[in-house]
């Protein structure tokens, strides 16, 4: 494993602004308390609360590094009191607070994942964020399950494309959105049931259509704004409607009426701030009911593009392109 340094490259920007501030710099190594392990990085997953964050709209929750980064693989490299020896030197993939686009980062013991061989480094380092939002999001707290049908939007984004395979795999009938044809090819080609171009035609009116005036079970939603009162409306009775993010606006105007006719259930949440027991629970769950589809090669993360940790504004700019899929940051043994 070689010896661990006292410093290491990463992006850590000292002022908010557009994708120039990601410059590499010299940062100390953290080093692991107790229930946490210090990974080597080989990659890091990129997202849209990194962007947020960047530009000043979703600080670090209390204790979390300055560093960007909600995921990474790599390898165990230094062990905290109380974990597991036998965790030194396992590749692993891992959810974290922040500190992702680092040469080496600290994680809960509790939130790290083995690396099968079925997956690449880079693939590992594109699954929790978008695994764990997914799965506690939709599968937990919209208890979707085997028959439903979902309306996901941005179907062809991080978050979207995971929704498919892991509807594909559960046999959830997924409905997505995307901003052109040939987004909604590709979400189709992932295994999405029906593709909606929200450029070209009314998404509620499509939904109508294609659940013949039924609706959908449920509804996952980064768009908010007006999107919320369409969304309403293309719910089932006793539909569920999860907000997980605000791109299109931080309020709404909804009818309570549809709500209390319909006995729809509203709810929201965010992944990043909550407690390290609370994402431990959605980590066991998840390796007991969706690693093994991992493991056996049937559920990996679609890649869009690699970068290297020092051209992290580029994979930012990339972001804001089209694009399907992940965007990874190489870091480590996955740069070589």
């Amino acid at each position: 494993m070689g010896e661990i340094p006292d410093w290491m490259t990463a992006i850590d920007p000292e002022t908010k602004g557009g994708p120039e501030v990601l410059q590499p710099v010299q940062r100390p190594v953290p080093r692991p308390g107790r229930d946490q392990l210090l990974i080597r990085v080989a990659a890091a997953g990129v997202n849209r609360p990194d962007v947020s964050q960047r530009i000043g709209a979703y600080p670090p929750p209390p204790g979390a590094p300055s560093i960007p980064g909600l995921e990474v693989s790599g390898e165990v490299v230094a062990l905290g009191e109380g974990t597991l020896p036998e965790l030194l030197g396992q590749p692993v993939c891992a959810l974290v607070a922040g500190g992702g686009y680092a040469e080496y980062v600290v994680a809960e013991a509790g939130l790290c994942l083995p690396v099968p061989n079925t997956l690449s480094m880079v693939e590992a380092a594109a699954i929790p964020e978008t695994l764990f939002t997914v799965w506690s999001n939709l599968f937990e707290r919209a208890y979707v399950a085997d028959g439903d049908t979902v309306l996901v939007h941005g179907g062809t984004s991080g978050i979207g494309t995971m929704a498919i395979l892991l509807a594909r795999i559960f046999q959830v009938t997924m409905i997505v959105t995307a901003g052109s044809d040939e987004k909604c090819a590709a979400a189709l080609k992932l295994g999405a049931a029906h593709a909606i171009n929200y450029r070209t035609q009314d998404y509620v009116e499509e939904v109508r259509r294609i659940t013949g005036g039924k609706g959908v079970d449920a509804v996952l939603d980064m768009v908010g704004g007006d999107y919320l009162p369409r969304n309403i409306d293309c719910l089932a009775e006793d539909g569920r409607h999860v907000s997980i993010a605000v791109l299109g606006g931080p309020k709404a105007e909804i009818p309570i009426w549809k709500i209390m006719q319909k006995r729809l259930t509203i709810t929201g949440s965010t992944l990043r701030p909550r407690s390290v027991g609370f994402k431990t629970a959605v980590a066991d769950e998840i390796a007991q009911v969706v690693w093994p589809h991992v493991e056996e090669g049937r559920l990996k993360p679609v890649i869009d593009a690699t970068f290297p940790l020092a051209q992290a504004a580029d994979a930012h700019r990339r972001l804001d392109e089209d694009h399907v899929g992940k965007i990874v940051l190489l870091v480590g043994a996955a740069a070589t």
